[in-house]
């Protein structure tokens, strides 16, 4: 048996009981084991776990796609719910981050580091490989061939290392993909190395299909020919489930919505179930 929930996300749902921000947190049950794929930007999605009946004292494993606050900011506060999980993150996950906005620089970045985890007594795995199954059936991919050219990190995210600021590639993000028995459900955070070349890695190495997409495609700042080609991507991949959202943007879930038969609305409160 397997539920996906999310926990908080930009957007509310039936439930209006529920926080929502700028942020994606899901809740992944699978037989008899508990998984969260990002926190949220802060510890909001703590209060929506009990009212979605939800204990997340059960927890095993942390995934964070990448070190963005909207889906780090709510680690600490985790931290202080729950104990005896394991931490899985991208490798250069902490680098600090920031974006560029007319000629100022904002930090993006997570408010805890490797001392935090250090002090707390949290078991940290980092990935640098192409993939580590965490439990069985459950996945994390990282370091994805850049192989479509039309998906490109925009410039304005950097990285600050050695008191200069040089392009984030995000070769930190990381994606989570759980066998379903009918194919794999795909959970992505912000996909800045490109959606279709996080799906294409995750069909390639695990030779299942893919049965279900959710979270964040930053589709939200692309363009011209790379947005059709992503749009026509999704459109033609068979996927049955597609709950892509947070940085998608309205105008293409809009898109999505009208010309995909299995695109659905996924907001804070969203649960899917799979046998």
């Amino acid at each position: 048996m397997l539920r996906i929930t999310t926990l908080i996300e930009n957007s509310p749902g039936e439930h209006h009981g529920l926080a929502t921000e700028h942020g994606i947190s899901f809740c992944v049950e699978k037989d008899g084991h508990m998984i969260l794929f990002d926190t949220g930007q802060s510890g909001a999605f703590l209060s929506n776990a009990p009212k979605l009946n939800i204990s997340l004292g059960a927890v095993e494993h942390v995934v964070l796609s990448h070190g963005h606050y909207d889906h780090s900011g709510g680690f600490r506060s985790l931290c202080s719910a729950a104990r005896g999980f394991s931490l899985v993150t991208g490798e250069g996950f902490f680098s600090p981050k920031y974006a560029l906005r007319n000629g100022a620089y904002d930090y993006l970045g997570s408010d805890f580091d490797e001392a935090f985890l250090s002090e707390k007594g949290i078991h940290h795995v980092t990935l640098s490989g192409p993939g580590k199954e965490i439990l069985p059936g459950v996945f994390v991919l990282s370091s994805f061939p850049r192989v479509h050219s039309e998906e490109k990190v925009n410039p304005r995210f950097v990285l600050r290392k050695d008191s200069v600021f040089v392009p984030d590639s995000f070769d930190d993000e990381i994606l989570l993909a759980v066998e379903t028995g009918e194919g794999l459900a795909v959970l992505l955070g912000c996909s800045h190395p490109g959606m279709r070349n996080m799906l294409d890695a995750v069909k390639e190495r695990l030779r299942r299909p893919i049965l279900a997409v959710l979270g964040g495609t930053h589709l939200v700042e692309a363009k011209g020919s790379g947005l059709e080609k992503s749009l026509e991507y999704i459109q033609n991949s068979g996927i049955l489930f597609i709950g892509m959202s947070h940085c998608t943007g309205k105008d293409v879930m809009d898109r999505l919505e009208a010309v995909c038969p299995g695109f659905f609305r996924n907001v804070t409160g969203s649960s899917l179930f799979f046998g």
